[in-house]
């Protein structure tokens, strides 16, 4: 069992050691995300009693992006099992961006995975009731309201300045379509993806979502049980294999705790059973991810000596 107070050293730790770099550059090709300051960095735990540490700007709040397809796949789970997820969409790698048109053509023009541009619209399209789609907005919301623990809203600016530049993100929608990789209207799936992309959460949300996905299903703040446990190793598979999209064996194997990044400056971990940790920092590398937050949740996993592998993750 880690301390409390050892986690809460590491924290800060890693706050302080990457506070001053600054490689990386905000996403420019998303107006909204040009502009956000790319001086603030923030970095939380949530430990399976509740407690959340937390150091830098935890209290911003930013787009969750990408971060949002791990929501909207345990929902899918939860309304349709995890099995008629991976046979709808699927569970693999892709080894391409995020928002790969060719991705999907090598894979016989399937999604291959909920966790990228494609598989996240078809899972849009997947959420009950079929067809409504105030209805099934607030059932997606619901779900980050209870994975994060609290009531989120969308970010409007960021919401308009997506809409009128997801333009690849149209094209993959139509394509799904005609190959019957989509399960309601195409227009409206991508505007459901487009808006939960938009959602507002700072970083202590963040930790509170990997926190209750650490904690089988249990929301450690709320104490309520959002989803089924059997969910659990299917998620943090899904986080494992495609989290980092191109870059996830690279990242799995140097940090070895799967995660989930977007190109709003957020990435949050897992360590099942442990804790929740999540950062936050506007510059991304050349493939989409948070520099400072890479650099952060690195350190802390690596002097606490923890992997998802095994025991041992000191430097070798």
């Amino acid at each position: 069992m880690i301390s409390h107070s050892i986690l809460e050293e590491c924290v800060l730790e890693a706050h302080n050691k990457y506070k001053n770099i600054q490689d990386g550059k905000n996403a420019d090709y998303i107006p909204y995300l040009e502009n956000i300051d790319s001086s603030l960095f923030g970095i939380s735990a949530c430990m399976p009693d509740g407690t959340i540490i937390t150091a830098g700007d935890c209290d911003y709040e930013f787009g969750i992006e990408s971060i949002s397809k791990v929501a909207t796949a345990i929902l899918a789970m939860n309304q349709h099992t995890p099995k008629i997820l991976m046979q709808k969409i699927g569970a693999d790698a892709t080894g391409l961006p995020f928002n790969s048109i060719a991705a999907m053509v090598d894979d016989n023009n399937r999604p291959s995975s909920p966790l990228v541009n494609a598989g996240a619209m078809s899972c849009c399209s997947l959420i009950e009731p079929i067809g409504d789609k105030d209805k099934k907005w607030e059932e997606i919301l619901n779900i980050h309201n209870k994975l994060c623990g609290d009531k989120l809203n969308v970010i409007e600016e960021l919401y308009n300045s997506e809409s009128e530049t997801n333009y690849n993100n149209r094209a993959i929608a139509w394509i799904l379509k005609r190959n019957g990789r989509i399960y309601d209207e195409p227009e409206m799936s991508l505007d459901l993806y487009t808006r939960q992309c938009s959602i507002a959460v700072n970083t202590k949300q963040l930790a509170i979502l990997g926190g209750t996905i650490s904690n089988n299903g249990i929301n450690p703040v709320t104490g309520e049980v959002v989803f089924d446990k059997r969910v659990t190793a299917k998620i943090i598979s899904l986080m494992a294999i495609q989290g980092f999209y191109e870059t996830s064996g690279l990242w799995l194997y140097q940090a070895g705790i799967p995660a989930k990044t977007g190109v709003g400056g957020g990435i949050v971990g897992v360590m099942p059973n442990k804790f929740g940790l999540a950062a936050f920092s506007p510059k991304l590398d050349s493939t989409g991810n948070s520099v400072r937050a890479q650099k952060a949740i690195r350190y802390i996993v690596k002097k606490l000596n923890c992997n998802v592998f095994g025991c041992d993750n000191s430097e070798y």
